[in-house]
């Protein structure tokens, strides 16, 4: 297969991806011009971007922050939730990966509508 070579070619394939897309649908078959053309150059483009904009695994601060930013929670709300003293400093740690979410029970309540014997884990997965 082709490859995406440099930015300027990934930006055209990006362009040429929208001119695609309201052109192909549900009801198109995938032997359709248009189609096999969208597929190939969506395949070419991740290819590039894992390559030049991978993604990593988010860490557990920002999986926190992102549910306080969610539900609009400040720090203080979450100590309430918590059960904990809205006075007392606390900080989310710099680098906590989130295999140990398991462990941290506490956090049930900043997770949406899970009951509270779900486990983080579960949770956070949702």
């Amino acid at each position: 297969m082709a490859q995406i070579k440099s930015e300027a070619a990934y930006r055209a394939a990006l362009k040429r991806i929208d001119e695609l897309l309201p052109l192909t649908g549900d009801n198109v078959p995938e032997d359709d011009p248009n189609m096999l053309e969208l597929d190939m150059l969506s395949d070419m483009v991740e290819e590039y971007e894992d390559v030049h904009y991978p993604i990593g695994k988010p860490e557990l601060p920002d999986i926190i922050k992102l549910r306080m930013y969610e539900r609009n929670l400040t720090q203080n709300s979450v100590a309430q939730l918590l059960g904990i003293s809205a006075t007392a400093k606390w900080s989310l740690p710099t680098a906590c990966p989130v295999n140990y979410a398991s462990n941290l029970t506490f956090l049930h309540p900043l997770c949406w509508g899970y009951k509270t014997e779900r486990t983080t884990k579960q949770a956070i997965a949702d």
